[in-house]
């Protein structure tokens, strides 16, 4: 389920030479990639710009779309495109990308409910996917996915940079080599201060806005000024809260360090503390996932601070505790809380995921991928679990098979959702 040329037992032994010309490989496409230009279509131009502007700098890439239903926003993307030497066109409607047959993939950077139909839509166009995290807006999806990718052969790469960092995989490395012996647990943070959203009554859209394009698979509702853009993120409808939204990044981190998969036990806590207006989502949220064999993950998130919360991610073992801060450096700690070793600040790791996803679709190998589309959902799994329960005020025990919970009186409303009609045949394999 994980990178077969770092996580297999076999390549554990992962030295820092290996980790140098990685990284100096990632910045630099193969020879291969040499051979054509990989061409690409951005959908998002929020997210999806910050993804141009790296994308750019891999060899042989080609932006032919620039993708956005919101005119105001694809016209400043494609201000931001008129500074490069792409010459990107644009366009409103995603199927556009997927109808062009010189398109070798699709970047995927809008909302989270169009994560898992763009993506299955795309494989079934056959192209290659970059989606941003989380993978999907519910579990179905991310199965579907899976099954989307596999069936079709293509790459399908989720965003969730950090797996490319190399001062990440140096971490885990040390980590998995025994470092501080066996590990128990996982524990993450997200903090950050943010303001009531408020409370609005339905408008008519903004006219620069293709709202029915932009709500496209999830069911039809009116627009409100406190979701869009960036607020949809606080509501079931459209988005998976913050969990869903940051502590994702942790969590995988965690999931990776600790190699597990589906966890048999989750437990959440929390609510919307902060104020009270129209978001649904919990700004107060604790969640911790049990996965048996003595191994546990916790996620702390608070969104009405800005007060630094410790170390991004740590891990505890019987030998002491490892601690990575967001710029990718970790503290090495013995049993007695002595700093063994200290690493330099890394990259955030963006620049080498994409350029990983680029040398990965040349070769036309989606086991060259640094966080495939099996190993991502498995991490956005844990999000949906987290607000599952957290919706249900309930303990989720679940199958390490599957992650399906095994009490039959959990809505299958949280497992997958409904279309609208107009997308259905398009989405469901």
């Amino acid at each position: 389920m994980e990178r077969r040329n770092f996580l297999q037992s076999s390549s554990l032994g992962l030295s820092a030479a290996f980790i140098a010309s990685s990284s100096a490989q990632a910045l630099n496409t193969s020879e291969r990639a040499q051979e054509r230009k990989i061409v690409l279509g951005i959908m998002g131009c929020s997210r999806g710009i910050g993804l141009f502007e790296d994308l750019i700098k891999v060899q042989n890439v080609e932006i032919k779309y620039l993708c956005d239903c919101d005119k105001s926003r694809l016209s400043s993307a494609m201000k931001v495109a008129e500074k490069s030497d792409q010459k990107p066109l644009a366009v409103s409607d995603f199927r556009r990308i997927l109808d062009d047959k010189s398109v070798d993939a699709l970047v995927c950077a809008a909302p989270n409910h169009w994560h898992g139909p763009a993506t299955i839509m795309a494989c079934k166009a056959g192209k290659h996917v970059y989606v941003e995290k989380p993978t999907s807006h519910n579990p179905q999806e991310g199965v579907w996915m899976i099954e989307a990718a596999e069936k079709s052969g293509k790459c399908v790469q989720v965003g969730t940079q950090r797996r490319s960092s190399p001062g990440y995989l140096a971490a885990i490395q040390k980590l998995h080599s025994g470092a501080i012996g066996t590990v128990s647990q996982a524990r993450c943070f997200f903090n950050r201060m943010r303001g009531s959203i408020g409370t609005t009554q339905p408008t008519e859209p903004p006219t620069d806005l293709d709202y029915a394009l932009w709500q496209g698979p999830a069911p039809k509702r009116p627009f409100k000024s406190n979701v869009v853009h960036y607020n949809w993120h606080w509501f079931w409808h459209w988005g998976n809260g913050e969990l869903g939204n940051n502590g994702i990044h942790g969590l995988d981190i965690c999931r990776w360090g600790l190699q597990v998969g589906f966890p048999i036990r989750t437990v959440s806590s929390g609510g919307r503390y902060g104020f009270s207006d129209d978001q649904e989502t919990p700004d107060t949220h604790s969640v911790c996932w049990e996965f048996g064999d003595n191994k546990q993950i916790t996620y702390q998130g608070i969104s009405t601070s800005q007060h630094p919360p410790g170390p991004f991610v740590s891990f505890y073992g019987s030998e002491g505790y490892l601690e990575i801060d967001t710029e990718g450096v970790y503290i090495h700690y013995d049993r007695a809380g002595k700093v063994v070793e200290k690493s330099a600040p890394s990259s955030s790791g963006q620049l080498e995921h994409l350029s990983n996803f680029i040398q990965s679709v040349v070769a036309e190998d989606p086991g060259l991928l640094a966080q495939p589309i099996r190993s991502g959902h498995l991490s956005t799994h844990l999000c949906h679990l987290g607000n599952v329960a957290h919706r249900v005020g309930t303990v989720i025990k679940t199958s390490r098979d599957d992650g399906r919970w095994t009490d039959p009186t959990i809505s299958t409303e949280f497992w997958k959702r409904e279309y609208a009609p107009e997308w259905e045949t398009a989405i469901i394999p």
